[in-house]
């Protein structure tokens, strides 16, 4: 009796998070993802700036190239997520993303023990790295990869008429 009553509430959400648990985490990363690309579409390549700090194989590629990539990427990734079609390749390709910013931009110059290095997990650079933000939208992102879209998504529509 005592565990029927305490469940019964959870089934309810079960159900609910069932068609939409996922959903929330599509509209902020869209949101945040398309921003960046926006900004990136209206603004100049600055990463000729910073092209030494690129990861391979991106540190091979012309800085030209890695501005339209990963603007073109900022700008469709997002609106796959938003519509939950393609949401795994899609997740994959921002984690990508996402990475090789932290490694270029993001990841502190030096440190030498992980005391310093903790430093850098930080919304604001000062001096010593800010990979916390980009940290989150990976964090964000991994359910996505390992889940897909979940039932409120063209992804799940398509799968049903298949």
């Amino acid at each position: 009796m005592l565990t029927n009553t305490l469940t019964r509430p959870f089934m309810a959400l079960d159900r609910a998070g069932s068609w939409s648990a996922d959903l929330p985490l599509r509209l902020f990363l869209a949101w945040e993802f398309f921003e960046s690309g926006l900004e990136k579409f209206n603004g100049a390549n600055w990463f000729a700036d910073l092209q030494g700090s690129f990861p391979f194989p991106f540190d091979l590629l012309p800085a030209g190239l890695n501005w339209q990539l990963s603007m073109w990427a900022e700008l469709l990734c997002p609106l796959l997520l938003l519509l939950g079609l393609g949401t795994r390749l899609a997740s994959a390709v921002l984690i990508v993303v996402t990475m090789v910013a932290i490694a270029a931009v993001h990841w502190p110059n030096q440190w030498s023990s992980l005391a310093e290095l903790g430093r850098g997990y930080a919304i604001t650079d000062q001096g010593f790295g800010n990979f916390k933000l980009p940290l989150i939208y990976l964090v964000a992102l991994l359910p996505l990869l390992l889940k897909g879209s979940g039932r409120l998504s063209l992804d799940h529509w398509l799968w049903r008429r298949r």
